[in-house]
């Protein structure tokens, strides 16, 4: 069984021709089931489709295939970070893992409070992909130091 990517709320509000506003009404009323990554909801096909009234049965035993899939969520905070350390994550870092081929995708997102110098980076992905991204963001930081 092939595991699709979530759909954003901007992608189901195309997909039903409603408003992004409306969607995440639904989302907050319990009527649309979502996860929320950062500031943002993910929405799975199988709940989409349960949502639009789509029949939803269960693939047939013989036909699933199991694999291990392991996949890290996590959020950084760096505090007291200036701009030029923060360029320099965002692009040596994020340019370093951005190329991989295999495997399964790395998503990140960065963003930076100028006013308080703080960093998040919010990264969705494998095992290893992750583990090295986050060895090169603390060589980084301790280079910027």
């Amino acid at each position: 069984m092939i595991s699709q990517q979530p759909y954003t709320v901007e992608q189901v509000a195309a997909l039903l021709d409603l408003h992004p506003k409306t969607v995440r009404g639904y989302v907050r009323d319990g009527r649309l089931k979502a996860v929320r990554v950062g500031k943002q909801y993910r929405i799975t096909r199988e709940d989409l489709d349960a949502f639009a009234g789509y029949p939803v049965a269960p693939p047939a035993a013989e036909t699933v295939r199991r694999t291990r899939h392991t996949e890290v969520s996590t959020v950084v905070r760096i505090d007291a970070v200036s701009p030029e350390t923060m360029s320099r994550i965002s692009t040596l870092g994020l340019a370093s893992v951005g190329g991989r081929e295999g495997g399964q995708r790395l998503q990140v997102q960065t963003e930076y409070d100028e006013e308080r110098a703080v960093m998040r980076i919010v990264m969705i992905g494998g095992l290893a992909d992750t583990t090295e991204l986050l060895r090169i963001i603390q060589v980084l930081i301790e280079e910027g130091q």
